[in-house]
């Protein structure tokens, strides 16, 4: 499952994990070095793919500039 969080500071964190409710867990108990100074964070949006490694190749994606812009496009509310 490939995880998209929005960051107090208005930017995002893109992950990949086999719990989301764990790794959630880990983001807002200040446990991840990339999102702690970046507290409070929301799940943004979270895609679930049946193959590992199509997930990985999709989460490397979102983490391009690109990737963010088509996941603003496509996902945002």
């Amino acid at each position: 499952m490939v995880y998209v969080l929005k960051c107090a500071d208005n930017g995002f964190y893109v992950g990949c994990t086999d719990n989301l409710k764990n790794r959630f867990k880990e983001h807002t108990d200040g446990n991840v070095k990339n999102t702690k100074s970046r507290l409070p964070v929301i799940l943004w949006q979270y895609h679930c793919f049946r193959n590992k490694e199509v997930a990985f190749k999709f989460e490397k994606y979102l983490k391009t500039g690109s990737g963010i812009a088509f996941a603003k496009k496509h996902f945002e509310e």
